[in-house]
């Protein structure tokens, strides 16, 4: 592809627990452009090709307003404007917003990648001002919109994929993102405590940072649990990055996950990958799961009582039945969800406008 991509996110930085995964995507992106350039909110950690420039706005320096965000901006896209045909914006509709008009102006294609439950008259905006849209969920806001087209999530299959040299510790549970209320751990914490009141033995292991604004929310968490931390049925763990996920997925029999429908959390699809199966009441996923095996996995939404019950019958699963499971749902992720299939499609969509 002789296309020449700009690419907007928040984040660039291959250790971040959350967004390191966007690291890959740019990588597997600039494979098949004649360059990249990434504007970014913040920069980390990261290790990209040399056709690869990254411009930070500057989040991770000290005392910078956000007028010296806007400011940098501005003169990004103006000073790079000979540099880049393509715009592709991952998540934040902002930069649309910003940029939108100057880019039609210049007859810049403008892609955006949004996959929130929510939306406003500023993404209905965004969405005006955008070529095409792309969401992987069908819940999505954006979703409504005739310009939309859903796409795979783009898991990276080679690195998630169940660790050769890592055990997968009997009776474990994980739940593994950002903690938040959003997230809604503490129905998980209600459904361990009475699992452990009903002397079900199992392990819990809650991997996460508190989202800033949440650090109220974690403390009131580890209180609720402090009777299952003495017993050690739940530990608590600083979040990870991207590249330590698959195995600590491997290592663990079911992954947890609780966000509400409209959602599109990657951590599900990562875990499936790596044979830890998925336990969820996101209606997002239920056509992913195996039909046979859907009621088995899903429970309803914000009810630790349907949950504890799901939990006791996964964990109750021989090791043969886990594994057959364990292999049909990464044959979906790789199927219809793996990054190879996403750049694909991006780089097509990319080619023909």
């Amino acid at each position: 592809m002789e296309k020449r991509l700009l690419i907007l996110t928040q984040k660039v930085d291959k250790d971040d627990p959350i967004l390191g995964f966007f690291h890959g995507w740019i990588e597997r992106l600039a494979e098949s452009a004649s360059s990249v350039t990434v504007i970014c909110l913040e920069l980390g950690r990261n290790e990209l090709p040399g056709n690869v420039k990254v411009l930070s706005l500057g989040k991770e320096e000290k005392g910078m307003s956000r007028i010296g965000y806007i400011k940098k901006f501005y003169s990004y896209i103006w000073n790079e404007r000979k540099n880049y045909d393509v715009v592709f914006v991952h998540m934040n509709q902002e930069y649309v917003l910003l940029g939108g008009l100057y880019w039609k102006l210049l007859r810049k294609k403008i892609f955006m990648w949004r996959n929130h439950k929510r939306g406003n008259f500023l993404t209905r905006m965004a969405v005006g001002l955008s070529n095409r849209v792309y969401c992987a969920s069908a819940h999505s806001y954006t979703a409504r919109f005739n310009k939309t087209k859903l796409m795979p999530a783009g898991i990276d299959t080679d690195a998630f994929k169940v660790g050769p040299d890592v055990k997968r510790l009997p009776r474990t549970i994980l739940f593994a993102g950002r903690i938040s209320p959003v997230k809604r751990p503490d129905i998980l914490i209600k459904a361990a405590d009475s699992l452990r009141a009903v002397d079900e033995k199992f392990k819990l292991s809650i991997v996460g940072d508190p989202s800033k604004g949440s650090e109220g929310y974690y403390a009131d968490l580890r209180k609720a649990a402090v009777l299952l931390e003495k017993e050690e049925m739940v530990v608590f763990y600083e979040g990870v990055s991207q590249e330590h996920m698959p195995e600590l997925y491997s290592s663990h029999e079911v992954f947890v996950n609780l966000t509400e429908t409209g959602s599109f959390d990657k951590t599900v699809l990562e875990a499936a990958a790596c044979g830890c199966l998925p336990v969820l009441s996101n209606i997002s996923f239920r056509s992913l799961l195996p039909s046979e095996y859907r009621e088995f996995l899903f429970f309803k939404e914000d009810d630790a009582q349907d949950l504890e019950a799901k939990l006791k019958e996964t964990l109750a699963l021989s090791q043969s039945k886990r594994a057959i499971i364990g292999e049909k749902m990464r044959e979906i992720v790789i199927e219809k969800h793996s990054l190879d299939k996403l750049i694909k499609e991006l780089l097509q969509d990319f080619q023909k406008n």
